[in-house]
């Protein structure tokens, strides 16, 4: 039985206790989320290492009267701890349980929902100059990763900050992470403040800061870094000061007392001030300090609270299939060149980085950055092949017209987690990218059924010219063997797989197999069904569209997308263009976001089945002929 956690329902209840009890309270913490994690699966490692910050947080501000924001907010479990919902934790990111993320419809303390990086500071600066406006008095605070600190969105708010209010707080928790390593020059510059042999800038007005909230210790402790302490500095002059804020740091994340009397002294400050944090991703976990990209996030039951990990699974993810088919082109062609945005693991490109290191480019939080960067690097004779999650190349909708297929470049837009990617829920789903990418001219849009045919796809991709894209799901595939030799496939063709005159099914990715089984139950019915695996959604293969379609009394059409815009409007769009009036069936997601949960549930629910297909199909035939 926890000391101090069991006695904590809300954050009245943590002030209650001594500041010199938190550290206990913080192991407590890390127990617990060590050993619910192990069950439900989540983001183990960002957790564990905003234990200290987030309860220093909720000590000295008043939520939900402060506004406490977190950018992403995929570490938000300690706060969802200390806001009354200790006892759903068990159902985090599963189906009708707690998101993953903070949600504004989950709890009066979730200020802002999140789940894609670079909103916090924006958020918390609309916030806090509503509050000046309304003559309000409550506490904005912003606790962004540094990772928050790639993405161009963040330097837009810093660049408005200071003209728009006067008090702000921004915590910026640098742990060198994100899900992989950070890079570029911002990670250098804060690495470099971090390691800093002696702090030349330590002068009078910060040793009376350093004094007023840690006493003299904490003053000697600053001047004894070089003996590899991580002491309290305040720096004259930063990055963060020319943009307007006062920058103190940085500061042992982890030092509860200190952090306490941090945030006390920045509650009576009148401009924005940012505290610099150094924290351990996965601290109190050896396991998950030892494999921090792994452990960053990680499935149900794949480790063991005492330490020890479970097998994988043994089939490859299409993230890897996409990493060994890229390497493999890189072996062959020097002007291959694998991009992403801080997604080497998640994307599988740690496999291209691996063999290609001078080909391969991560650019951090910046997906406008990454298409713009491979746009011009395709002006040169380069064939990027820029990997990013569907639901993060929204954010490049812009570059992607203008830059890419405006000019017709040859650029690759490779689309992991295409569909559902159901325990992280709506922030996460790509179910809106046949939609956004469908009207724009020059481009060719496709989606494999299996992992053999991925790979082709990527060959295709390749010896094409001009603007390309292929979506694809989250996690693995049939399990379809991969030919030892690619084929090119022809643009904009079709590949029927059964054929049949009642009815017939177009079908995209993983629905391919779906609709296969529905076809075998149909045809128990005494109905033949047609089903065509639908590879290309721009082009259409009209050809194989109307010939199906002509010689069938019912059509039929499956995506793991939103049928607003989809493929299947785009299948309508083409049959009547051709004068070819007959019933439409379509299975995809309607209009509204879908929650987090097991996929099969999800499916279930939104209709995404066999069976709610065979009904489909068999009530549209007994309404157009009677028979059925």
């Amino acid at each position: 039985m926890a000391k101090y956690l069991d006695l904590i329902e809300s954050p009245q209840d943590l002030k209650k206790l001594k500041v010199e009890e938190l550290p206990e309270l913080a192991q407590e913490i890390r127990d617990e989320l060590i050993q619910t994690l192990s069950k439900t699966g989540g983001h183990l490692g960002p957790n564990l290492g905003v234990v200290e910050l987030t309860l220093a947080w909720h000590y000295v501000f008043d939520s939900p009267t402060d506004r406490l924001l977190m950018d992403v907010s995929h570490q938000s479990y300690v706060h969802k701890i200390l806001t009354g919902r200790r006892s759903k934790m068990h159902t985090i990111r599963q189906y009708e349980g707690l998101n993953g993320f903070m949600l504004r419809t989950e709890s009066p303390h979730d200020h802002f929902g999140a789940g894609h990086a670079g909103t916090a500071l924006s958020a918390a600066l609309g916030m806090a100059t509503g509050r000046d406006l309304k003559g309000g008095h409550e506490h904005v605070t912003a606790l962004c990763g540094d990772a928050a600190f790639t993405c161009g969105v963040t330097f837009e708010a810093l660049n408005n900050a200071a003209h728009h209010t006067k008090k702000l707080i921004v915590i910026l928790n640098d742990n060198e992470w994100s899900i992989d390593k950070n890079v570029g020059s911002i990670a250098a510059y804060l690495n470099k403040i971090v390691t800093s042999p002696t702090y030349e800038h330590l002068h009078e007005s910060a040793e009376k800061f350093l004094e007023r909230i840690g006493g003299q210790a904490a003053v000697r402790l600053a001047h004894k870094v070089e003996e590899g302490l991580k002491g309290l500095a305040w720096k004259q002059s930063t990055l963060f000061e020319e943009f307007g804020f006062t920058y103190y740091g940085p500061l042992d994340g982890h030092d509860l007392p200190t952090l306490v009397k941090t945030f006390e002294f920045f509650k009576h400050q009148n401009h924005p001030v940012l505290l610099h944090a150094i924290t351990k991703k996965g601290k109190g976990f050896d396991l998950a300090m030892a494999k921090q990209k792994k452990f960053h996030g990680v499935g149900p039951n794949t480790y063991s609270p005492d330490g020890s990990e479970t097998a994988a699974s043994g089939l490859p993810t299409y993230s890897q299939v996409f990493g060994e088919t890229l390497s493999a082109l890189a072996d062959k062609h020097d002007n291959v060149v694998g991009i992403t945005g801080a997604m080497p693991n998640g994307t599988g490109l740690e496999i291209f980085q691996a063999r290609h290191k001078d080909r391969y480019y991560d650019v951090g939080i910046a997906e406008e950055h990454a298409v713009i960067f491979a746009a011009g690097m395709a002006t040169r004779g380069l064939k990027p092949f820029c990997a990013i999650y569907s639901t993060f190349m929204q954010r490049a909708f812009d570059p992607i017209v203008h830059d890419v297929c405006l000019q017709n470049l040859d650029v690759v837009l490779c689309m992991d987690r295409a569909g559902l990617s159901p325990d992280d829920g709506p922030t996460h789903h790509g179910v809106f990218d046949i939609a956004y990418l469908r009207p724009i001219p020059n481009i060719v849009l496709m989606q494999p059924k299996d992992e053999d045919e991925f790979v082709d796809m990527l060959y295709t991709a390749y010896e094409h010219k001009g603007p390309i894209a292929i979506r694809y799901s989250r996690g693995s595939g049939p399990g379809t063997k991969i030919k030892d030799k690619p084929a090119t496939l022809p643009i904009g063709s079709w590949e029927p797989l059964r054929d049949g005159h009642d009815a017939v099914i177009f079908a995209l990715g993983p629905m391919v197999q779906l609709a296969m089984e529905a076809a075998a139950t149909l045809q128990q019915q005494g109905i033949s069904c047609a089903v065509v695996n639908a590879r290309f959604i721009k082009p259409l293969d009209t050809q194989t569209l109307t010939s199906f379609a002509s010689k069938s009394k019912v059509i039929c059409t499956m995506e793991d997308h939103v049928l607003s815009g989809g493929f299947g409007s785009a299948v309508m769009e083409a049959l009547n263009a051709s004068g070819i009036h007959k019933p439409v069936a379509m299975i995809g997601w309607s209009d509204q976001f879908v929650e987090h949960g097991n996929l099969k549930v999800l499916r279930e629910n939104g209709g995404i089945t066999a069976s709610n297909t065979v009904q489909k199909i068999t009530q549209l035939l007994a309404q157009s002929s009677g028979k059925y």
